[in-house]
């Protein structure tokens, strides 16, 4: 009779320990769980933050064609840096082109400038894109493009 009172105390040892290792996995499961979900979120943030920055680098070349510097907008480029506000670099490249659209009178053609603009917005500490670091954790990049016409 004591052989078998010896032989149960050592299956609940055994009990134990892989209760303790089911806990432990269980644990380390939540851990990366919740750390993943928080990298979702702040990737999510970046990314809002980097289609905001995209935007405003597109009216800030709207207004540059239209009333600024950028006149004729041949191949015009600049980068922002937005990073104390927003953690991010603009580079905003324009280019237009001059269309006949019509007559404005008989035999009068009517042209029309069509300006293309580009926004490309990252958190790169140099201009955007940054093809170095686009692979890595971490980096946002958004690009917006417009068409308009005068």
């Amino acid at each position: 009779m004591t052989q078998a009172l010896r032989a149960q105390r050592g299956f609940g040892a055994l009990a134990a320990i892989l209760v303790l290792v089911f806990l432990a996995a269980l644990a380390a499961a939540v851990i990366r769980l919740s750390t993943v979900q928080q990298m979702g979120g702040a990737q999510e943030i970046g990314a809002a933050r980097a289609a905001q920055a995209a935007r405003a680098g597109i009216e800030w070349g709207l207004y540059q064609a239209f009333k600024g510097s950028w006149a004729s907008c041949s191949a015009a480029s600049q980068t922002l840096d937005l990073s104390a506000d927003l953690g991010m670099r603009v580079t905003v490249s324009c280019n237009s082109s001059l269309y006949n659209e019509g007559e404005s009178e008989p035999g009068v053609p009517q042209t029309v400038r069509v300006y293309t603009l580009d926004a490309v917005a990252c958190n790169a500490p140099t201009a955007c894109p940054d093809a170095s670091r686009a692979s890595g954790p971490g980096y946002v990049e958004r690009r917006v493009q417009i068409n308009a016409g005068t």
